[in-house]
């Protein structure tokens, strides 16, 4: 059953790259060196921390003013990078964790423009090893610096060494280490939709996906795809590993489905079509891995998809399919004993947190973040902010919109799109929330997961980069 309110708006891939260690205040720490934390699931190991904003809210340790973009920092050790957008130049910048005081910075020049009004900084998160950094940009610029110095070790263009076809919002799918090779969705023509460097050099491995993917695919509506050569392979959804049968998966969700390739040649293991029928579409959130199964979700008419892998690994069947109950636009559901928790709506004002059931796809419940009687709302002219007609008092943004989740053992973090931070509770029978608040600086559009490292979470918005102490605002 859905709650309604009135609608407002793998695994560890390399342990040794992600150093877990445990601190004075018994807190299980670990890094956080790329897209989604050390797990690529949203999920952070500090399970010894029990956020509950009720009665106070997290201090903030410190925070710097940056350059645009929607790209989530990264950090290992004592160190963070950001990767930002200042004026005509994309930053790849190194940060004192402490602080935020920068220790060095690459930068090179970018003139990429968003068609469609974003902001044109950076949308990948940066990867950290203890000896390099690998970061890719909106307008295609693949880069490895030193992560001691931050000199350039080597780059790649790939608008120059690829023929990509015209995009919507740049680049936006953050690459994948994996051993010495880094994987990243290049979306090029005809078939390298997926390509693999050399990490160590920025030389090409291999190259797959595109024309032999996807030209002669029954599609679900009866018509057999006939490739053009000018489709879009571009992706904004970044590829994970997982085992599954004993078989190591390289899955890539791309504009026209989901292709599973064998991460040490690129050879395909299966195809499965799962794209909007509308032009103006992405796939973006990630795939979820649970076991011998996949679970895919899209905006854009599209909706969900639970696949499971034949044990051969060379092909998958439908467990179900379902385009109301769940259409993440961007952010990636997280997966829970039996349910998915996400985002659903391509606009703002349908945003909405649901938590679905795995086994059916059913919506067990959903909210906007706000069931109080808006009645009671109103908006301060002078500045935008919220407050409460009763009390006077100002209150952060009621609607999530199209939100993000961190999740922390049985407590998951929201971000809304306008900011607002809010606890709740791992429950699939109901939503309960543990306290919200905002912050100035985190503002609309609010669109990057927030990250949790040692105990702090770290935010970005499009001018400031934010560390909170999350080890004491917390209760059982």
């Amino acid at each position: 059953m859905i709650h309604r309110t009135a609608v407002g708006f793998f695994l560890i891939m390399a342990l040794v790259q992600a150093a877990v260690h445990v601190q004075c205040s018994s807190v299980m720490a670990e890094d956080w060196p790329w897209f989604l934390g050390p797990r690529h699931t949203g999920e952070s190991g500090e399970t010894d921390l029990k956020p509950d904003w009720t009665e106070k809210k997290p201090a903030v340790i410190w925070k710097q003013s940056i350059g645009t973009g929607y790209s989530a920092p990264s950090l290992l050790g004592d160190r963070l990078v950001v990767h930002h957008r200042q004026g005509d130049s994309e930053v790849i910048s190194c940060r004192n964790r402490q602080d935020g005081v920068e220790i060095w910075k690459y930068e090179y020049a970018s003139e990429f423009e968003d068609p469609y009004g974003y902001n044109n900084g950076p949308r990948c998160s940066p990867i950290l090893t203890a000896e390099a950094c690998y970061t890719l940009g909106a307008e295609g610029k693949l880069v490895c610096v030193s992560m001691k110095d931050g000199k350039l070790r080597w780059e790649v263009d790939l608008r120059k060494d690829f023929r990509l076809p015209e995009w919507f919002f740049g680049m936006g799918c953050s690459p994948l280490l994996d051993g010495n090779q880094l994987i990243v969705l290049v979306g090029g023509q005809p078939d390298s939709g997926v390509v693999s460097f050399d990490s160590r050099t920025g030389k090409v491995l291999w190259q797959s996906v595109g024309k032999s993917t996807w030209d002669g695919t029954e599609t679900p509506e009866g018509e057999t795809y006939r490739w053009t050569g000018e489709e879009m392979v571009v992706s904004y959804s970044s590829p994970v590993i997982a085992e599954i049968h004993g078989q190591r998966h390289l899955l890539c969700l791309v504009r026209q489905g989901l292709v599973s390739l064998n991460p040490e040649t690129g050879k395909k293991n299966f195809a499965y079509w799962f794209r909007s029928r509308v032009h103006e579409s992405v796939n973006a959130a990630r795939p979820v891995v649970i076991g011998d199964q996949i679970f895919l979700s899209a905006a854009y008419q599209v909706g969900s998809a639970l696949l499971k892998v034949e044990a051969d690994g060379q092909s998958v069947t439908e467990v179900w399919t379902n385009r109301r109950n769940l259409l993440a636009h961007w952010s990636t559901p997280i997966h829970v004993e039996g349910f998915i928790y996400g985002f659903t709506g391509r606009h703002e004002n349908e945003g909405e947190l649901r938590c679905v059931q795995l086994s059916d796809g059913a919506v067990k419940w959903g909210t906007s973040g706000f069931d109080g009687d808006l009645n009671n709302l109103r908006v301060n002219r002078a500045n935008g902010k919220v407050f409460d007609a009763e009390t006077g008092a100002e209150i952060p943004y009621p609607f999530y919109g199209r939100g993000a989740l961190t999740r922390i053992g049985d407590r998951f973090v929201v971000l809304g799109e306008r900011g607002t931070l809010a606890v709740i509770d791992v429950n699939s029978e109901r939503y309960q929330e543990r306290g919200r608040f905002s912050l100035d600086e985190i503002g609309n559009p609010a669109w990057v997961a927030p990250v949790i490292s040692e105990g702090c979470m770290y935010l970005r918005s499009e001018k400031w980069l934010v560390c909170l102490d999350l080890k004491e605002a917390q209760k059982p």
